[in-house]
């Protein structure tokens, strides 16, 4: 069985990515939780315990160790056909979407770090986050409308919404706006049996790391705070 690494929920975009994957389409593992630990070189030196960059996630399998999300993903594809899609157009539009992601958008990123707990009114707009924000429903349309839905690739959850599940608790938390469709397909993911489980364990943590939490401040007035005390 896989055992994968990962850390706070309520924090960990990266984390999030192969959790929902193997979650949501069934694959057995074993989950292996380690909080951040009041900062980087302090998270550093407790995560390389068990990866070699000291960063999450990183998943096990026997002797084999896997690091980095993209990498995660398409080790598992090699022994669980349902990752991609079947069809060589759509799985190379599919991987291509998911690598968008994991290499850009980094306004997104940095504007609106990860925080499911949370509901923050942003101080502005910048000109960046928008054009993230057109080219994210650019690109979800595209793959709504072209693969006939309800999923970015066709009718079943695959790794390119993997990717892009962080994204959806962005927009909650951060009430970003987008168009009908797009606003649709967030609703679908944050409804998926994997996100809500996902959701309510970000909740019930009572950890909190200073970065994480003045990172997501700077960015604008906290409306909410649902998590556990």
């Amino acid at each position: 069985m896989y055992t994968l690494y990962i850390a706070n929920k309520n924090y960990s975009s990266w984390s999030l990515r192969p959790w929902v994957l193997l979650t949501e389409l069934g694959i057995p593992f074993e989950e292996k939780l380690t909080p951040f630990q009041g900062g980087t070189s302090s998270s550093w030196n407790a995560f390389r315990a068990f990866s070699p960059t000291g960063k999450v996630p990183c998943l096990h399998d026997g002797d084999t160790v896997v690091w980095d999300s993209l990498s995660i993903t398409e080790y598992v594809a090699e022994r669980h056909p349902t990752v991609w899609p079947n069809d060589a157009h759509v799985r190379a539009w599919a991987r291509s979407a998911a690598a968008e992601m994991h290499t850009g958008f980094e306004p997104l990123r940095s504007h609106c770090p990860m925080n499911c707990g949370i509901r923050l009114q942003l101080h502005e707009m910048p000109p960046t986050l928008a054009r993230d924000l057109v080219r994210l429903q650019e690109l979800w349309t595209q793959g709504l409308r072209r693969f006939g839905g309800p999923f970015l690739a066709g009718d079943a959850f695959t790794a390119v919404d993997a990717f892009y599940a962080p994204v959806t608790f962005r927009i909650q938390s951060y009430g970003l706006s987008l168009d009908d469709d797009c606003r649709a397909y967030v609703q679908r993911m944050l409804a998926l049996p994997s996100m809500q489980r996902w959701y309510e364990a970000a909740l019930r943590e009572t950890w909190r790391d200073t970065d994480h939490e003045q990172e997501t401040l700077r960015q604008g007035v906290l409306l909410k705070d649902l998590r556990a005390a």
